[in-house]
């Protein structure tokens, strides 16, 4: 579906009839079936998990093994990191990606490869150091010819991994680098390797935009509309990515996936969907790269367990008391939820469970579905193979109501708020009787205010004003709110 031209910057502003009462309540929230109970076809989910072990010969065979018991084998993830300086790949890890990554393919796995920075002190700052970074992906690219998917980047949007995020006067710094790299990064493995499918971003799930905090970060939304400014910026007339990875985890363990945040929110969650599709079409949209219709990958989608006691023998350190692991059971149920969410959301392609096999260190992540030991399943495998198999449809059911928009409607400042980029009709019923009196309709952009305007003829009197939101760019159930009676004086 298009997107509507002029959506989050040209907002029409029209005055209001004068209302007796300004004290008014929602008292109905539902949600109507506006679409069909099945999302239109589309390419089956691939889904897979993060499997570091792919780049150890000895592990390789086992670990794809594991995969495909856990009908995980679509896709798998591996990692290499550059070092300043690199313009190349060391031969001895080029062998290695080569063998994991033949042995996958012949078992059916696709792997997708992610090349990043190693941390923030290897931060590409210069454009020479970029050029370096550019020539030593293409170096593995030209190496690797059976891999046909390439990550850039990880959680550009954290110190952790990208410095300086800020400027000295606050600007974002990290956005606007991170999109000359991806560009640089695109144009050197297409003059290799055409075919090969770059995906960018692999972002993380939240920031704060706050510079001096001593954790420098960026909410993904900013994040990825100042690379949208920076793009535009530049003039180019191609793209710099065929695809958008991105990290949607829960703030913690225990929350459940279908949990949405609040359209003003800086967390973007896998059940946040629609307010990524609106930042990528803010930041892309009417230029040569996709943003509204990118494809979507969710390269790492992590749910700690519990480590029970009769595995604890085999894991070291002590676990972050922000994690909240869960139980087993409430592992697979998360998981089946993420991969229901994912298989319903429209330009979704892809969805990896981080990691398949847990980390041996409780400091890491325990979010697998085999223990460290590389051999035991846990409890939960057999419904996330389970959930794995069920998310692979073309037409998965239940998806209007899963992604129906919400909105937060401010009677006395006439405003509606819409977690997606909505379409919205205010229709004001006549009391008693309910016969409409006058109807108004106008659009919002996902997580900004839109003042709802006044109908341009109506009488005196006693209303209910019913608004009815309905998401932009997608098929889904509309979210319907109706005020309390107000008076209406012209």
């Amino acid at each position: 579906m298009s997107r509507l031209s002029g959506l989050d910057s040209r907002r029409a502003r029209y005055g209001w009839p004068m209302f007796r009462s300004v004290a008014l309540a929602v008292v109905v929230a539902s949600l109507l079936a506006a679409g069909a109970a099945s999302a239109p076809a589309r390419p089956p989910l691939l889904v897979g998990a993060v499997t570091p072990e792919l780049l150890d010969a000895s592990l390789a065979t086992n670990t794809i093994g594991l995969l495909r018991e856990a009908n995980l084998g679509d896709v798998a993830r591996v990692t290499v990191t550059w070092q300043r300086g690199q313009t190349s790949i060391d031969p001895g890890l080029l062998g290695d990606l080569n063998t994991g990554i033949a042995l996958a393919r012949a078992a059916g796995v696709e792997v997708y490869l992610d090349v990043y920075p190693n941390g923030s002190s290897q931060t590409p700052r210069t454009a020479s150091a970029q050029d370096d970074f550019a020539a030593w992906v293409a170096s593995i690219v030209s190496g690797v010819p059976t891999v046909r998917n390439v990550i850039v980047g990880n959680e550009s949007n954290l110190n952790l991994f990208w410095m300086p995020q800020f400027g000295r006067g606050g600007q974002d710094l990290a956005a606007p680098s991170y999109e000359h790299l991806l560009a640089k990064t695109y144009d050197a493995i297409k003059r290799v390797a055409p075919k090969v499918q770059v995906i960018g971003g692999a972002l993380a799930h939240s920031g704060t935009d706050r510079p001096g905090t001593g954790r420098d970060t960026h909410s993904p939304a900013t994040f990825i509309v100042d690379m949208g400014k920076a793009y535009r910026a530049s003039g180019r007339t191609r793209p710099i990515m065929d695809a958008f990875a991105y990290h949607p985890y829960m703030e913690r363990s225990d929350l459940r996936p279908t949990m949405r945040h609040d359209p003003r929110s800086k967390t973007l969650t896998i059940a946040d969907y629609g307010r990524l599709v609106s930042a990528l079409g803010r930041a892309f949209d009417h230029t040569k790269q996709k943003g509204t219709t990118l494809p979507l990958v969710y390269d790492e989608f992590g749910v700690e367990a519990r480590v029970p006691a009769a595995q604890r023998a085999g894991y070291t350190e002590s676990e972050p008391r922000s994690t909240h692991p869960v139980t087993e059971a409430t592992q697979a149920k998360y998981y089946a939820d993420g991969l229901k969410l994912a298989a319903c959301q429209p330009t979704v392609r892809a969805f990896m469970v981080f990691r398949l096999i847990d980390s041996p260190f409780l400091s890491s992540w325990q979010s697998g579905v085999y223990y460290q030991d590389r051999q035991t399943a846990k409890t939960s495998l057999s419904a996330v193979a389970a959930a794995a198999r069920r998310a692979r449809t073309t037409s998965p059911t239940g998806c209007a109501k899963l992604l129906a928009p919400r909105a937060i409607v401010d009677w006395k400042r006439r405003t509606v708020l819409c977690d997606a980029d909505c379409r919205y009709e205010a229709v004001y019923l006549r009391q008693p009787g309910g016969a409409v009196g006058a109807t108004v309709r106008g659009t919002a952009t996902a997580s900004i205010a839109a003042r709802i305007p006044s109908p341009k003829r109506i009488r005196n009197g006693r209303y209910r004003i019913r608004i009815r939101a309905s998401a932009v760019d997608y098929r889904a159930d509309a979210f319907v709110v109706t005020s309390p009676p107000v008076s209406v004086r012209r």
